[in-house]
């Protein structure tokens, strides 16, 4: 057993803790990561991706990871292969977290970059046609299915979202719900009973996704009527499953507080926590945008006043540095 001691200690290894990392180590903070069950994130399950800036054509998600991870080591970041399984936030800095390993890191500021997971249907085929077919996010992926016949499985506000930014890509759009109304805002049921483009079937539970990993990807949907138990087959070229996603929060629980989501409540248009010298970034605080991008964007954002933090500073929103009441 060991502790290790930082000015910044970030939890989680996705786009959101190496950008912290990267500008963490950059103001010679000596940052630590640790990086938890998924190191790099959901990116590392990610095929192709299209839509990160900088890069002409398509990228691997777990390359664009590895890079990531390079870069921050490149600078300073120490990356440590453990699982942080308890914290102690009470007293203010420093901070500290215990790892599965039985190692503590200790951090004068500690950044929070644990993530959220797509939640799934858990049914036959979901898992093996991931990426073939098989996705839980339409703004990720829809691209690969322009002219395609697509499926949305769910009946929230994500689902109806997702229906509707696929219509950008595809004229053959069908929304599967396994009750007989919708749970999404009724503006967003308007729109979607409204596009033209868009078909609802109802009562249908979908108990498989079927087709071939290595030759073609997904084929068709195994649904069962609710009501009837009739069986059928539904055939489409992609699928998305949209029935919500989990922020990983359940280290901070009773310690942060958490909106009706469980995403950690942070200062509007910061990654301030409740706790000073305390920053959430990425997915475990963005229920509304959920991109490899903009989780880095918040990253930048976690590290910057994390080094303000501990330098005795604070940016207030108009941009002018004031003595932080945290650091005295």
């Amino acid at each position: 057993m060991a502790t290790h001691k930082t000015r910044m200690l970030i939890i989680g290894s996705g786009p959101a803790g190496l950008s912290a990392a990267i500008y963490g180590a950059r103001a010679m903070m000596e940052p630590i990561v640790v990086q938890g069950l998924q190191p790099g994130g959901q990116l590392t399950i990610t095929t192709d991706v299209e839509n990160y800036p900088g890069f002409r054509d398509v990228v691997q998600g777990p390359w664009l990871m590895q890079e990531m991870q390079a870069q921050a080591e490149h600078v300073g970041t120490r990356m440590m292969w453990d699982t942080i399984v308890r914290v102690d936030l009470e007293g203010g800095s420093p901070f500290r977290a215990y790892g599965d390993s039985g190692d503590i890191y200790e951090g004068d500021t500690l950044v929070i970059a644990t993530g959220a997971q797509a939640k799934w249907l858990g049914v036959p085929g979901e898992m093996e046609l991931g990426g073939k077919g098989v996705s839980a996010c339409a703004t990720c992926d829809g691209f690969f299915y322009r002219g395609k016949k697509v499926a949305v499985i769910g009946g929230g506000n994500t689902a109806v979202e997702e229906a509707l930014y696929l219509t950008n890509h595809s004229d053959d759009v069908t929304l599967i719900h396994r009750r007989d109304s919708l749970r999404a805002e009724r503006i967003l049921q308007d729109r979607l009973f409204n596009h033209p483009k868009i078909t609802v079937l109802w009562n249908q539970v979908v108990e498989g996704f079927e087709g071939d990993p290595l030759a073609g990807g997904l084929t068709h949907l195994s649904l069962k009527d609710r009501v009837t138990g009739q069986l059928s087959k539904f055939h489409c070229d992609g699928a998305f499953v949209a029935i919500g996603h989990a922020p990983s929060t359940e280290l901070f629980k009773g310690q942060l507080p958490v909106d009706e989501g469980g995403y950690l409540i942070v200062e509007p248009g910061t990654p301030k926590t409740a706790i000073p010298g305390v920053f959430a970034c990425g997915d475990v605080m963005d229920h509304t945008y959920r991109q490899a991008v903009t989780a880095a964007g918040t990253g930048c954002m976690a590290a910057l006043d994390a080094e303000r933090f501990v330098s005795g500073l604070s940016i207030d929103l108009h941009g002018h540095a004031e003595a932080a009441e945290a650091a005295e």
